[in-house]
């Protein structure tokens, strides 16, 4: 045996670290575990992220298309409310954080009216999972997401 060999074995003696076998099992699961919790953590915030960004989209397309197709402003409101509201439900989004804006083109007139395009913004905020309401860090925490539609309103708006 080698002279290195047995100051090796007197070094490990000494440190009580007779025999490693089956450690490298133990590293792996330990490696694996510290590696694979951040993937799964990241792979759910981005199915979050989106979900919500799929639903903002789509409220912004259905306001859109519902204003343009409404009769008249009353109507528009009205549907437009029951629609935002069917959205946020179907998707999951927390309806304190959505934000609905809406403008026409071309600028200047009343907003909807016959011939104009609407342009309707959603905005939200999705809320990383596991993040305690803590000191703002939910605020901290959180993705905004934007989604606009336009839509031609009818020549025949508010004509009855």
């Amino acid at each position: 045996m080698p002279p290195w060999n047995r100051w090796a074995e007197r070094v490990r003696a000494r440190a009580g670290l007779q025999d490693d076998d089956g450690s490298a099992a133990l590293e792996f699961i330990v490696v694996g575990l510290l590696l694979l919790v951040p993937v799964v953590y990241l792979i759910v915030s981005l199915g979050l992220i989106q979900g919500q960004s799929l639903g903002v989209e789509a409220g912004a397309r259905h306001l859109a298309r519902t204003v343009s197709q409404a009769t008249d402003a009353a109507t528009a409101r009205v549907e437009a409310a029951r629609v935002l509201d069917a959205v946020v439900a179907e998707y999951g989004i927390d309806p304190a954080h959505v934000d609905v804006a809406m403008s026409c083109r071309p600028a200047g007139g009343a907003c909807p009216e016959a011939g104009a395009t609407v342009v309707v913004t959603v905005t939200a905020r999705v809320a990383l999972p596991l993040v305690p309401p803590v000191l703002g860090l939910e605020r901290l925490a959180s993705i905004p997401i934007e989604a606009s539609a336009a839509q031609k309103v009818s020549r025949f708006w508010g004509a009855e």
